[in-house]
């Protein structure tokens, strides 16, 4: 049997606990492709998982990390072969299914894509679910009618690694971008400028909830946020915006009106990456092949071994967390 290291989560008396595991090729689920996985990456919903926070696992023990990036080892399925490189994201994995923080696992072929040639192993995980996210936001947009003329797009959460991606993907596409991040800083200043930000926002107006209509100010927006800032963004679109939703960091609950949609004709896109299906995940990929700036892209990562995952996920829950963490499973 082969033998691996693994993070494992366990629950004991209403806690979560993680730690680095030695298991075998015995321990791993069933499924159609065996993977020699590489590179990880730490979402938000990966960081929950590990500190224990909301119910983002349903049973344990479970092997977390909702992305994964590898080499195929074995498959019983037609569509892979040993050595093809492959990447995966969502589907359940590391939440139901157990996930990318093993150096190796068993996975179902329905979640697999093959990489595109022009993105290496490390580079699908400086992506990752936060940056395909955030191409699917670009596509939404794309497909609500949003061109570099509509005027100011805005990203909130803009330091997060989804923020970071969105406009790295609109700046280089032609967008007029607009920053919005919690604290305005030299150093945040600094940062999303260097990504292609043209402005940075911030302020106490965004923990305040907004008037049914306020001053139109955004030709579009991708929000990963929520709640508040969410409200807010609707509020303020330009006749025939658009948002993009893709998260909840700030809440779940919208406290907003029929307003922006039937006087501006506003429209609100939900973006989920979890279940979207494989075209539309393929043509995604093949976008961000395209449209990154891979040497702009570097500059968001910064790459962990597997013990410093813990740590790190509580970096991220404080709010502390910038940009793209890849973990390497080899270290």
């Amino acid at each position: 049997m082969t033998q691996f290291k693994a993070l494992v989560l366990r629950e004991s008396d209403g806690k979560t606990s993680a730690a680095v595991e030695q298991l075998d090729s015995a321990d791993l689920p069933e499924g159609e492709v065996l993977v020699n996985v590489q590179y990880s990456s730490i979402n938000y919903k990966d960081a929950m998982a590990v500190t224990g926070t909301g119910k983002i696992i349903r049973k344990f023990p479970m092997v977390p990390g909702i992305d994964l990036a590898g080499t195929v080892v074995e498959s019983s399925d037609g569509g892979f072969t040993p050595g093809d490189a492959v990447v995966l994201t969502g589907w359940g994995v590391g939440e139901r299914f157990w996930g990318g923080y093993s150096q190796m696992q068993r996975l179902r072929a329905a979640w697999l894509l093959p990489l595109p040639a022009a993105i290496s192993l490390r580079q699908s995980m400086t992506i990752g679910t936060a940056g395909l996210t955030a191409m699917l936001c670009v596509m939404g947009l794309e497909d609500a009618g949003i061109t570099p003329q509509s005027g100011k797009i805005v990203v909130s959460g803009a330091n997060g690694g989804l923020g970071s991606v969105a406009i790295l993907l609109l700046s280089r596409l032609g967008y007029q971008v607009t920053a919005l991040t919690r604290e305005v800083n030299e150093t945040s200043l600094k940062y999303l400028t260097s990504l292609g930000a043209d402005e940075v926002i911030g302020g106490e107006e965004w923990k305040v909830a907004p008037k049914p209509l306020e001053a139109q100010k955004w030709g579009g927006a991708v929000d990963t946020v929520g709640g508040t800032v969410l409200a807010r963004l609707l509020a303020e679109m330009d006749y025939q915006g658009a948002v993009a939703a893709c998260g909840l960091a700030g809440g779940f609950q919208l406290a907003t009106t029929v307003m922006p949609f039937i006087l501006r004709g506003v429209k609100l896109i939900g973006i989920d990456s979890v279940m979207c299906p494989n075209p539309r995940r393929l043509q995604a990929w093949q976008r961000l092949a395209r449209d990154l700036d891979f040497s702009r892209l570097a500059a968001t990562e910064r790459c962990i071994g597997l013990s410093g995952v813990p740590e790190i996920a509580a970096e991220m829950m404080a709010g502390k967390s910038r940009g793209r963490v890849v973990v390497d499973l080899a270290e």
